[in-house]
């Protein structure tokens, strides 16, 4: 289905994420454990990085990261998990893009919600079969409005809250485009 999507997803993800921050307003980045919080480069976090390669993550390492160390992690824990080579092409770029933004957890139940299936943050094969039964565009629809009406609840929106529109709209144009082919 869509495995071969993972590159071109990568690269918008990158857009997205941008490169090294170091933004203490910043909730979904607690830090590493060694005094890190706030530390993101290339979308990985502080305390992301330290979990995936077992070590501590320094402001000095997290400054030098570059697409090819991080490309794997992102293939692992966020593409990998929500099965999104199983997904059809679009909808594995909108829950891709959501659970990097908000967590893996919260983007799988939002796909699942989105298609009527049980909400328990596991794609599972009952899940795909439930996706594969709509036209992505519809779950890609369904899924971004979800999303922003998330986005919107949060009480950091007022901060953020522009530049999360803004990426989830780009977002839902760049699926769409990707179901289109």
């Amino acid at each position: 289905m869509a495995a071969k999507n993972f590159d071109q997803c990568f690269k918008w993800i990158l857009v997205h994420e941008g490169g090294f921050t170091a933004d203490k307003r910043d909730r979904g980045n607690d830090g590493d454990g060694h005094g890190n919080q706030g530390s993101t480069n290339l979308g990985v976090t502080a305390k992301v990085w330290a979990e995936y390669t077992g070590g501590p993550a320094p402001i000095e390492v997290m400054k030098k990261l570059t697409p090819a160390d991080v490309a794997p992690l992102y293939k692992k824990n966020y593409w990998s998990s929500i099965k999104a080579d199983d997904l059809p092409s679009g909808v594995d770029w909108v829950v891709m893009d959501f659970c990097v933004n908000s967590g893996v957890n919260r983007a799988s139940r939002y796909l699942q919600t989105a298609v009527l299936a049980k909400a328990d943050g596991r794609i599972g094969p009952k899940t795909i079969s439930l996706v594969e039964r709509r036209d992505p565009k519809d779950v890609i629809a369904d899924v971004t409005e979800l999303r922003e009406t998330f986005l919107r609840r949060l009480k950091s929106f007022p901060i953020y809250g522009r530049g999360w529109i803004r990426r989830t709209t780009e977002t839902y144009k760049q699926a769409l485009e990707l179901a289109n082919h």
